[in-house]
């Protein structure tokens, strides 16, 4: 009988062993996952490719070409505003939101995506704010940043 008692209890502590084991290789993976996210890496690198690249055509005067033509035929604005830093700051904003985009639609790099959304509206307000003017970008961003919440918490709810 008091072998049979051993038998149970040593069963039972072997359990939880496993139990705590297993609860550590969730939590591993999970920050594993988080580590080996190659979106992220990549989103950075082709921010940089980017960056790169208008810096390499403002300074060869590729860039200088399209300030002097108008953009709206017709109206007679020339795209004054179009220097190195609102497009590198525009680029990355629309490269920012194209990861919000994939991690919403690939399920296997899903992840929270509301501070990329934020930092994305924010380079879109400097590049685009100095293009168009900043009394009409920011309530833009604003009311994009509204939507978007709007959206994310009325799909959470079902």
């Amino acid at each position: 009988m008091t072998e049979r008692r051993y038998d149970e209890k040593q069963e039972k502590a072997e359990e939880k062993e496993v139990e705590k084991r297993d609860e550590k290789q969730d939590e591993k993976s999970v920050e594993e996952k988080y580590r080996r996210d190659p979106v992220s890496a990549t989103v950075w690198a082709i921010i940089l490719i980017w960056t790169g690249l208008v810096f390499l055509a403002d300074n060869l005067g590729w860039l200088s070409a399209f300030r002097t033509q108008n953009i709206f035929p017709g109206a007679n604005i020339p795209f004054m505003g179009l220097g190195a830093w609102s497009l590198v700051f525009t680029g990355a904003g629309v490269i920012l939101l194209l990861e919000v985009i994939f991690r919403l639609s690939v399920p296997a790099y899903r992840g929270p995506v509301g501070g990329t959304l934020v930092l994305a509206a924010v380079f879109l307000g400097i590049g685009l704010g100095n293009i168009f003017g900043w009394n009409v970008v920011w309530p833009l961003i604003l009311i994009a940043l509204g939507l978007s919440f709007l959206v994310r918490g009325l799909l959470r709810r079902r």
